[in-house]
């Protein structure tokens, strides 16, 4: 929108990444660049080979070796990028549990330890003493922000928060009881048919503009998603406010009256975002990537994305808390329940409890238990009886000798749907949330694809399983 969307506006001047003198260029100069596609200079060198392993082929008795590369930490990594070419052999590996699909500088996680770091920085440190605009600098650029570039970057993202006025139309083409995810899906695609000078992908102006976009946007999308579902009038950005509180006020307030926002719930708020920014290389990330590896305009990718996250397995554990703590009902219940869990009865499981990817202490959790308790004491919501029940459970827990031994500490999710319920949000509306804090890192990720010369199309391969080569059979003749 005029006045409230600087796409002509948004600075031109040369970001942190772009002038560190830790830039390694080597690789963009020697590799065959895509489509004329400029590199912003963030990406560090392509490791290099310094070992292989040798494998013997059992079916015809020839060896042959796979290179091994190693990266800044982590297990190094086979490569065989060369393997069905020279061998005639793909790798079998259903979800990729075991296969880097690529090499990347913006997120590191080790979960036997509890380790998450963004461009090297420990989550902790980050949610402790920066804001969630700062981190999305570091995400994007590559490096934190000066005072400066910061302000900049803050005002170039506020003053993309407007949404065109047409957009705003949308909604009443979707049912009042659409779920917000839905809802969410198709405005964030949408955005690319009003926004056409950000999605030519080899335009590093035009890949910057659209990546502020969307994370200016998707906060004002979710809460009109929100406003829409109550029926309630939209409310417009205000410029004066900060990224998390005015998500917070375009939620929540209505014409009638003012809406003061509460600093605690703001702060907690912004942590959430923090702590939900970026994870690596996981289903919805993987599936922006993917979608991106075709030339797909950045609006349609980070729609992918959302589509993927709203599935139950990957948006839906803070949600999953919350109708656990229904099914125990009371805090009296909880012994029995945590009976059932013990003994695997009925495949009870303790929501919130443990983590797929750390298999210690989620190192998320910490800071939000904080924030957590924070918020219950800020709203007097101590006695309210699902959070109450919560702050029971939690405690039984940490305490209980089979959880320990399990290592199954209350995770990020556990926090997260507590401070959200707290707050007023409806469960259906948490993995809204979530995608409005990944947004960046989805963001970043692609950014980060697009800028990498090596980088193909996905083609995953497949174990063929089906039929082999069989005559046709005319329907007069079939069975």
């Amino acid at each position: 929108m005029k006045g409230n969307d600087m796409a002509g506006k948004t600075s031109k001047k040369k970001t942190v990444a772009e002038k560190s003198k830790k830039v390694v260029k080597t690789a963009a100069k020697t590799a065959k660049p895509r489509a004329k596609t400029v590199d912003s200079g963030i990406r560090p060198a392509a490791p290099k080979a310094y070992a292989a392993v040798a494998v013997k082929d059992s079916r015809n008795g020839k060896g042959f070796e796979l290179p091994i590369l190693k990266g800044t930490v982590g297990p190094d990594v086979v490569d065989i990028r060369k393997l069905y070419g020279e061998q005639g052999l793909f790798t079998y590996d259903p979800g990729y549990g075991s296969t880097g699909s690529t090499q990347s500088a913006i997120t590191y996680i080790d979960g036997d330890v509890g380790i998450l770091t963004h461009r090297g920085y420990k989550i902790e440190d980050l949610a402790e003493n920066s804001d969630f605009m700062e981190v999305c600098y570091l995400l994007l650029e590559g490096e934190l922000p000066t005072a400066k570039q910061k302000a900049e970057f803050e005002k170039n993202i506020t003053y993309h928060t407007m949404l065109h006025e047409q957009i705003a139309r949308f909604f009443s083409g979707f049912r009042r009881d659409a779920h917000p995810m839905a809802v969410m899906v198709g405005v964030v695609g949408a955005l690319s048919a009003f926004y056409h000078d950000s999605t030519d992908i080899h335009d590093p102006r035009q890949r910057m503009i659209a990546s502020h976009r969307l994370i200016a946007k998707v906060p004002t999308i979710a809460a009109m998603a929100y406003k829409y579902s109550v029926g309630q009038p939209f409310v417009y950005p205000q410029n004066n406010l900060s990224y998390a509180e005015n998500f917070l006020r375009m939620t929540f307030a209505v014409p009638a009256e003012e809406y003061k926002i509460d600093p605690v719930v703001a702060a907690a708020m912004d942590k959430i975002f923090i702590l939900h920014a970026d994870h690596e290389q996981n289903a919805s990330t993987s599936t922006v990537r993917m979608a991106g590896s075709s030339g797909a305009n950045p609006f349609a990718c980070i729609a992918a994305g959302i589509a993927c996250l709203w599935g139950p397995a990957h948006g839906g554990a803070n949600e999953a808390v919350l109708k656990m703590l229904a099914e125990i009902g009371h805090k009296d219940n909880i012994k029995e329940y945590i009976g059932k869990v013990k003994s695997k009865q009925d495949n009870t499981r303790l929501m919130g409890f443990g983590h797929r990817v750390y298999k210690n202490y989620d190192p998320r959790a910490s800071v939000m238990r904080k924030s957590c308790h924070e918020v219950l004491d800020a709203l007097g919501k101590r006695n309210d009886p699902v959070l109450e029940l919560a702050m029971e459970l939690e405690k039984i827990a940490l305490s209980d000798d089979y959880f320990i031994s399990h290592k199954l500490y209350p995770n990020v999710d556990f926090y997260s749907g507590i401070i959200l319920q707290a707050i007023g949000f409806p469960t259906s509306m948490f993995t809204v949330l979530f995608a409005v804090a990944r947004t960046v890192g989805w963001v970043a990720q692609w950014k980060e694809m697009i800028e990498d010369p090596t980088q193909r199309i996905g083609r995953p391969r497949q174990l063929y399983t089906g039929y082999g080569e069989r005559p046709y059979v005319p329907i007069n003749k079939r069975k």
